[in-house]
């Protein structure tokens, strides 16, 4: 790949799991006297909660001087507002999995209404998906079931008590519906197949005239994020880890946890300096 500017390049990363990691998530191998310094991220009920490493901190704050950085997540534009990373606010970001552009932390209300009308054009209505949802689980694994900006559907279960082969079956039945599955950590999402946060970051490439899209995601939800960008990275744990996904033009960490984190800065950091694209 030739030599870019640094506005030539779009960094689009997922958060959770792949920058930031909640204290369950950290997969620390090393003794605690040898453990990386780690900086808070984000709070909730007034409680740490997610966490890098501060190396990681220091390489996501000098990206944003040779890269436009767009944080993109299934979190909910609430859910968001809680984290806050090192360097300079972003000034795109993209929420509900492509639902939500956010400019200057204001949803693009144009954008919104172009995702809700292709929703509705193309994949059953999520009222269906949420009432099947709800009378196949059981209540003795099923901890929460949320709607997120009415968009999608997710639960929270108890992944000891989670029945072998249920989340198959689910993704089956949503398949022949126009919807996706993934299950990440304890939670399975259920999310229309056109709402996708690929489509988001190549609107923000439009915008913002960038030639090169670097991306880095975990999950299922982040599959056709990472294809639809030039070069990709996934950390060694995961959904994509798991089920063996690959690409060509996507890397495979073997790091795992919130080192995995730290590397995928490191690695971005590289693609995305002048000389390093």
């Amino acid at each position: 790949m030739n030599a870019t500017t640094p506005s030539a390049v779009l960094v689009a990363s997922d958060l959770d799991r792949t920058l930031i990691y909640s204290a369950a998530a950290l997969q620390l191998a090393v003794p605690d006297t040898k453990a990386p310094r780690l900086l808070c991220v984000e709070l909730y009920e007034r409680r740490p909660l997610s966490y890098m490493t501060e190396t990681a901190a220091g390489l996501l704050e000098e990206l944003a001087h040779d890269a436009v950085f767009v944080p993109t997540t299934t979190r909910t534009r609430e859910q968001y507002s809680r984290i806050h990373l090192p360097g300079p606010a972003a000034r795109f970001a993209i929420c509900a999995n492509g639902g939500h552009l956010l400019v200057d932390g204001e949803s693009d209300p144009t954008w919104h209404a172009q995702v809700k009308d292709r929703l509705a054009a193309s994949c059953a209505p999520l009222k269906e998906v949420r009432e099947h949802l709800l009378s196949a689980a059981d209540p003795a694994w099923l901890l929460k079931e949320r709607i997120a900006e009415d968009l999608f559907a997710y639960l929270v279960v108890d992944r000891a008590r989670l029945p072998e082969g249920w989340v198959k079956e689910l993704s089956e039945w949503a398949d022949g519906r126009g919807w996706t599955v993934s299950l990440q950590g304890r939670k399975i999402y259920a999310v229309p197949r056109p709402l996708t946060k690929s489509a988001a970051v190549r609107e923000v490439a439009r915008r913002t005239g960038t030639e090169v899209t670097l991306a880095a995601g975990d999950s299922l939800l982040d599959a056709d994020l990472l294809l639809a960008a030039d070069r990709g990275w996934r950390p060694g744990h995961g959904e994509l880890a798991d089920t063996g996904w690959s690409a060509p033009h996507v890397e495979t960490l073997t790091e795992t946890g919130v080192i995995a984190g730290e590397e995928i800065l490191r690695r971005i950091s590289l693609a995305a300096a002048p000389s390093g694209t």
